[in-house]
Parts: C-alpha cells; sequence; structure tokens
C-alpha cells in the first residue's frame, strides 16, 4: 500500500505534466464559450481574459484618457459572475467600464460605437442552455474582433505575467452602470423601419426566449404600433433558451394559429438570431429572409452588385431562386463572421445564415434578430403581401445529409476516386441541385449533404459519396 506522502508525490508529479501540456484554445468561432465555473469560463481564466485585453487597449492609442469598455449580457445566471470578473481585470488595467445590464448582442456593437468606446463585450452563450456562457468582443469600430487579436488575447491569457502589467494605483479604472441603454438600443433599431409605415393592424407572436430581449423587442414593436402577443419574457437565470425561442419556433408557430396573429417572431438567447412564423403558422428560417429582402432590395435598388452572401449551409432553393431574378448568391464557410467578412472585403450589404442570422450592413455590424424581423415587416407593408405570400416564392430543395465516422483526415481532391465521382454525380444533377462536403470541426465525421429536386435520387448520390469515403478513410 503507497503512503500518503508517495500518493502527494505523484500527484504533484501529474500536475507538473499537464502543466506541459499545449494550452487548449480560448477562441471559438464566436468568441469564448463553455460551460460556467469549468475551463475557459472560470473566473480566474475570465479575469485573465479582462487584463489581456485592458493591456491591449491601454498600449493602443485612444480618444479616450482612459481606454473605455462596454459590457452586456443575457439573463443567464452565471451573467453576474463574469460580469464581475471581467471588469476588475479591466480595471486593473486602468480601463474604464460602462455596464448595461441584459441587451441585444447587436446592441453592443451599436453601443460601443455611439458611446466612442474602445471595445465591447458581450456576455453570453447565445443559444445555449443557462449552464454555459460565453465571451463576444467588438472592437471601437462596432463589429467582432479579428482572429489576430483573439490570438493575441490568448498568448498573453496563458504567457504573460499580466500582474508586471497591472496599471498603477492612482490609474486603475472605473466602473459604472448605465441606465438608459435599453432606450438608445430601442431608438437605434426602430430606425432601421422606415418612417412612412407603422405597424398599426398587426398582431405579432414574439417569443424572447427568456434573454436578452425580453425588455426591447416588446418595446420596439409595440412602439411601432403592433399588437403583441409576448411569450418568454420572464426570465429567472434558469430559463434562457429552454424550449422557447429561434429553437423551438414551433410554439410560436402554436401560438400565431391560436392568436391569429399575422406574425410570428422568434429570438435566441442573445438576439442576435431570429425566425419567424407565416401566418398559415409555417416556419420562415434565415435562408426564406434572406430572398425575401434580397428581392425587395434589389426592386428599390439597393443591393449592391445584386449580390447576397450566404454559407455553404443554405439551401440551393436560395440560389435558384435568386438567379431567376438576376441576384447572385456568394457563399461562405459556416458562421456569421465569415459572411459579415466578405460582405466588408467585397461591398456587399445583405447576408446571413439560414439559422437565422441576418446581416443588413445599412443598420447593423453584426446579425441583428430584431432588426431582421423589422426588414420583413417592412417588406410586407411596402408590398401589400402577407408573410404567407411572400415566404411561398420559395420552395425548399430536398435535402440529404449523411455524417460518416472516418479514422482520418485527408484532403479531399487526394482521395482516390473522389473527383471523378463527385464530377459524375454533378453531372447527373444537371444543374438542378449541389454536393458539398466538409469534415466536422468537433469529431471524427464527415459530413455528405446533396440537394436535388429528386429525393430518392439524391440519397443514392450521397450514399455513393459516403460509402467511397468510408472505404477510403476508415
Amino acid at each position: 500500500m503507497k503512503s500518503k506522502a508517495e500518493t502527494k508525490t505523484e500527484t504533484k508529479t501529474e500536475t507538473k505534466s499537464e502543466n506541459k501540456k499545449a494550452p487548449r484554445r480560448l477562441f471559438g468561432t464566436d468568441g469564448i464559450r463553455g460551460a460556467a465555473n469549468e475551463f475557459p469560463m472560470t473566473p480566474d481564466i475570465v479575469l485573465r481574459v479582462g487584463q489581456a485585453m485592458g493591456h491591449i487597449l491601454r498600449s493602443q492609442p485612444s480618444r479616450n484618457k482612459h481606454p473605455k469598455v462596454v459590457i452586456g449580457k443575457d439573463t443567464r445566471l452565471s451573467g453576474y459572475m463574469v460580469e464581475l470578473a471581467l471588469t476588475s481585470g479591466l480595471n486593473s488595467m486602468g480601463v474604464h467600464v460602462q455596464l448595461v445590464g441584459p441587451l441585444p448582442t447587436p446592441g453592443i456593437g451599436f453601443l460601443t460605437r455611439n458611446m466612442r468606446a474602445d471595445a465591447g463585450i458581450v456576455i453570453s452563450a447565445s443559444h445555449n442552455a443557462y449552464m454555459d456562457n460565453g465571451i463576444k468582443i467588438f472592437g471601437a469600430d462596432g463589429y467582432k474582433i479579428s482572429e489576430s487579436m483573439e490570438r493575441e488575447i490568448e498568448s498573453l491569457v496563458y504567457e504573460a505575467d499580466l500582474n508586471s502589467l497591472l496599471a498603477d494605483s492612482s490609474s486603475i479604472g472605473r466602473s459604472k452602470r448605465i441606465d438608459d441603454a435599453d432606450g438608445r438600443y430601442i431608438v437605434y433599431a426602430k430606425n432601421a423601419f422606415p418612417l412612412e409605415y407603422t405597424l398599426d393592424g398587426l398582431r405579432v407572436v414574439l417569443d424572447c426566449a427568456n434573454g436578452a430581449s425580453y425588455k426591447v423587442a416588446p418595446a420596439i414593436f409595440g412602439e411601432l404600433g403592433a399588437e403583441c402577443i409576448v411569450l418568454g419574457n420572464q426570465p429567472n437565470g434558469f430559463n434562457i433558451n429552454d424550449k422557447s425561442g429561434a429553437l423551438y419556433p414551433d410554439r410560436v408557430a402554436e401560438a400565431v394559429i391560436q392568436y391569429r396573429a399575422d406574425v410570428g417572431i422568434a429570438f435566441d438567447g442573445d438576439a442576435d438570431r431570429v425566425v419567424m412564423v407565416d401566418d398559415k403558422g409555417h416556419v420562415v428560417n434565415g435562408d426564406h429572409i434572406l430572398a425575401m429582402c434580397a428581392l425587395h432590395m434589389k426592386a428599390q435598388g439597393r443591393l449592391p452588385k445584386n449580390t447576397v452572401v450566404a454559407t455553404q449551409m443554405s439551401n440551393f432553393a436560395l440560389d435558384k431562386l435568386m438567379g431567376e431574378n438576376g441576384i447572385s448568391v456568394v457563399r461562405t464557410d459556416v458562421g456569421d463572421k465569415y459572411v459579415v467578412e466578405e460582405m466588408r472585403r467585397s461591398g456587399y450589404n445583405l447576408g446571413g445564415e439560414q439559422s437565422g442570422h441576418i446581416i443588413f450592413l445599412e443598420h447593423t455590424t453584426t446579425g441583428d434578430g430584431i432588426i431582421a424581423a423589422l426588414n420583413v415587416l417592412a417588406v410586407m407593408k411596402s408590398s401589400e403581401k402577407s408573410l404567407s405570400e411572400m415566404n411561398e416564392r420559395m420552395v425548399d430543395m430536398p435535402q440529404v445529409l449523411i455524417n460518416t465516422r472516418v479514422r482520418r483526415r485527408e484532403e479531399l481532391s487526394q482521395i482516390k476516386g473522389y473527383k471523378e465521382l463527385i464530377a459524375d454525380i454533378e453531372k447527373r444533377l444537371r444543374g438542378d441541385g449541389r454536393v458539398f462536403v466538409r469534415f466536422s470541426g468537433t469529431e471524427p465525421v464527415i459530413r455528405v449533404l446533396v440537394e436535388g429536386s429528386d429525393r430518392s435520387k439524391i440519397s443514392q448520390y450521397a450514399e455513393e459519396i459516403a460509402t467511397l469515403l468510408e472505404r477510403e478513410l476508415s
């Protein structure tokens, strides 16, 4: 039997060995995210993130005597803990912090610019359950920070002696709460709706997912004249996204039918995405919202280069409808930040994801569920059509997705027979569908997506591709 001393020695050795491991990445595709009180969402890591950000901001030129950061959050219980840790880290580096409380993610992008802050932070895990939390960071321009800045923050968190970089005692930052942030965002969002219209006579079901939009969304749509039936506006720290909001549009659909509403609108926990429901109870996803708005904006001469930006997951029906109406679709990797990057790089002003992240660069710097919904309602008002009439213009193409487990990754073009098979299937599709294949970013799986008008044929094509990949990569 081992002695206590031997056990202690072994434990220490194991810890040292663990410490030698390469640090895990903090940032994913949309900021930092994880279970509250587990890596990386622990108070000590969050504090260091705040300090790292503070050091970077203090090292850069600022229009403010002290660099200034705006911090908002959603309604989950752990938001208080994360807010305090971030604020402490920033203050310790001489950064002033302005706390705005629960507010949609795009609202922080707006306030960062509007208040001439040097950065903005959203404490949210978006559509995840209450147990998770996250950190999204905006630059002074209201856009999410670059990957290079994310890497710089990671490097400081893991490698720097941050205590040696602290501000002196006379330069410690201050914190204060901003009481009128809700009102500022409400006015900003309403300005995205044309002045010549109101929502008088429109009955709207809103589902705020017990999240960040629970106060502002009913106010915005109500002040514009809509009769609002509001769901998911009683947050308690635990019920955010709980069988409500954009991930559960059936709840809104039932309410639309029950109350004979004209439209249903469901947001996720931080309200950067929206899913809508038409007057017949049919779900209207991000692809359909993009299509409606693109057609309207082109007719008004407001769609630069007659182009809309979508991701690889958007249904081929979007490409087909847009092509029939003289509009090009540019596709990006999955993730709204890639959509925004392409829009800014190429001068486009409309883009989004099937999941409901819709970006109108005329109004906002990131996905904004409220502003997206207002734009759809503006199209309804302008066209004098119901949402169901508008929704019928696009009929989704059948889609087959097969997830195949593999043992290794390889450049797809190098796999024996792959290019030839894809070329053959695309020939068989005759331009009426598409093939999309990608490796999962989180598990040993390759995803095979085939779209086309004939479900039995595309099922066959997907199986052919999956069988080849399984054989060659096992």
